[in-house]
C-alpha cells in the first residue's frame, strides 16, 4: 500500500493537460469485442482501471498492440470463450468495476457472458438491474448464481424492441446500446443516458456499421446489423480531471491554465465553479483560473440558499461533488449539496472537518459547507481515501492545508488520475509518493 504526503501551503502555476476520459476509455476497450476487425483508440489514459481492463481482454483473447503512449489497436478475432468461465476471469471482474462493461458485447456477438458481482468505488449501492432489464427485453436469459456470486446472461438471437429505462444508467445505456448494434430489427431505448462518452461510444460504432440514430439525446434508435468491422476514435478529455484541477486552482492555485478541455462537453461544469465565486475563464479550447485570494458564493435571484445537486447529463455529473466541497470550504457564503445518487459518497465529510472544515452532514445524500473565505486555513491530517472522487478531493484539501499531510490507499486515486504527483510538481505542488 502506497501514501501521499503534501506539504501544504504551496501554489500551484502554469499548464496542465488533462488525459482522456476514463469512463468513456472502459466503455469503447469494451466495444472492441464486437468485432474480429482492429479497432484503434487514441488518448487512452495510462490509469490502474483502464490498465486492468486491457489487461483482462488481452487475457481473453484479444491481441492489443500499444502503437504509442496512449495509442492502442484492438483485434479481438479469438476470444478464448473457456476462459469466461474460469475462477480466474470471474475472480478478476469481481475487482474491477469496469468489467461489467464486457457483457453486452460478449452476449451480442457470441450468445453468452458471464461477471463476478463487479467491484469499484465503495460510495452505496450501485445497482445492475438496468443492465439486465435491457438484456432480458432483447430476449436474453438471466441467470443469479448467488453461492458463487456470478450473473450469467444467454441468448440465441437478440431481438430489437422497444424499452423504458426505470433510471438513466450511463453503464446500463452502453451495455444494451453494444447489445442492440447486433440484435435482428429495431431497438429504441427512451430514457437513455446521453453523457458525451455514450456520444461518443454510438460514434465509434456508427463508425465499424452500426446503426444508431438519435445521439446525444435520451431516445435512441438502433436498427440491428449481421455484423461490424473495424474502426477508429480519439477518447474526450477527462471533464472529471477538469473539475479537479479546477478546483485544485481555485482552492491553492497562482494563476493555472488547464490545456485542450474540450470545453463544449463540459456542461455545466464552468458554471457550477462561478456559482462558488471562482472566476473560470474560457481562452479558446483553454480554460485559465487566476490567483483567488477571495471568493464568493452566490445566492439564487430570490436570495434563497444556493443549492447544488447532482443529475442525469446534461446536469452535473455526481463525481465532482467532492471536489466542489473542497473548494465551498474556503468560498464566502453558504451552500447545500445534494448528493441523490450515492448513499455513502457524502460520508468522507468527516474528514474535512477533521481538518476544520465547518461542514454540517444532514444525512446521507445532504450536506451544507459553511465557508471560510480564507480566514482560516485547514489543518494537515493523516487520511485514508476511500474513493477515486474523495481520495481528489481530499488530495485538493491537503495540498490547501497547513501543515503536512499524508493520503493511505491512494491506490483508489490511481484508478482514475494518471501519474497525478508527477504533474502536480510540474506545478509547484509538494508532493511525494511514500510506502
Amino acid at each position: 500500500m502506497s501514501s501521499f504526503k503534501i506539504e501544504g501551503g504551496h501554489r500551484l502555476q502554469g499548464e496542465i493537460t488533462p488525459q482522456g476520459a476514463k469512463n468513456e476509455a472502459l466503455e469503447i476497450i469494451a466495444a472492441t469485442l464486437l468485432t474480429a476487425d482492429e479497432v484503434r483508440v487514441t488518448n487512452v489514459p495510462d490509469i490502474l482501471d483502464v490498465n486492468n481492463l486491457i489487461q483482462l481482454v488481452s487475457d481473453m483473447g484479444a491481441e492489443v498492440r500499444r502503437n504509442a503512449p496512449g495509442d492502442y489497436t484492438f483485434r479481438a478475432a479469438d476470444i478464448n470463450l473457456a476462459y469466461l468461465q474460469s475462477p480466474d476471469f470471474l475472480s478478476r471482474c469481481s475487482r474491477l468495476r469496469g468489467s461489467v462493461l464486457l457483457l453486452g458485447p460478449l452476449l451480442a456477438r457470441f450468445g453468452h457472458a458471464a461477471i463476478a458481482k463487479p467491484g469499484g468505488d465503495k460510495i452505496g449501492r450501485r445497482r445492475l438491474d438496468t443492465h439486465f432489464y435491457g438484456f432480458k427485453k432483447l430476449g436474453a436469459q438471466f441467470h443469479h448464481d448467488e453461492e458463487r456470486g456470478t450473473f450469467e446472461i444467454s441468448a440465441g438471437q437478440l431481438q430489437g424492441t422497444y424499452m423504458l429505462l426505470d433510471e438513466a444508467s450511463v453503464t446500463g445505456t452502453a451495455n444494451i446500446i453494444m447489445a442492440a448494434v447486433l440484435a435482428q430489427g429495431v431497438t429504441t431505448i427512451y430514457n437513455a443516458a446521453c453523457e458525451p462518452y455514450i456520444q461518443q461510444l454510438c460514434l465509434l460504432l456508427n463508425r465499424m456499421g452500426a446503426r444508431i440514430s438519435g445521439i446525444a439525446s435520451n431516445l435512441l434508435t438502433i436498427e440491428g446489423v449481421k455484423s461490424l468491422h473495424g474502426g477508429e476514435i480519439r477518447i474526450l478529455p477527462d471533464m472529471i480531471e477538469v473539475g479537479s484541477f479546477i478546483g485544485m486552482a481555485a482552492i491553492a492555485g497562482n494563476g493555472l491554465t488547464i490545456k485542450n478541455v474540450g470545453y463544449e462537453g463540459l456542461g455545466l461544469i464552468p458554471d457550477i465553479f462561478r456559482r462558488l465565486g471562482v472566476t473560470v475563464e474560457r481562452r479558446d479550447d483553454d480554460i485559465f483560473i487566476p490567483y483567488h485570494s477571495h471568493y464568493e458564493i452566490e445566492s439564487f435571484i430570490d436570495g434563497s440558499f444556493m443549492t447544488v445537486a447532482d443529475a442525469p447529463w446534461p446536469g452535473l455529473t455526481p463525481d465532482l461533488l467532492s471536489v466542489l466541497i473542497v473548494v465551498a470550504t474556503q468560498a464566502k457564503g453558504s451552500v447545500l449539496f445534494h448528493q441523490k445518487m450515492f448513499e455513502s459518497r457524502l460520508f468522507f465529510v468527516d474528514k474535512l472537518i477533521d481538518m476544520g472544515a465547518q461542514i454540517l452532514l444532514c444525512d446521507p445524500h445532504r450536506a451544507v459547507v459553511i465557508g471560510h473565505d480564507n480566514a482560516m486555513r485547514l489543518r494537515a491530517r493523516r487520511m485514508t481515501s476511500p474513493d477515486i472522487r474523495a481520495g481528489i478531493a481530499l488530495l485538493i484539501a491537503a495540498m490547501s492545508a497547513e501543515g503536512t499531510s499524508i493520503i493511505d490507499n491512494i491506490e483508489q486515486i490511481d484508478r482514475g488520475y494518471e501519474r497525478i504527483e508527477e504533474r502536480l510538481r510540474a506545478l509547484g505542488a509538494v508532493i511525494e509518493r511514500i510506502d
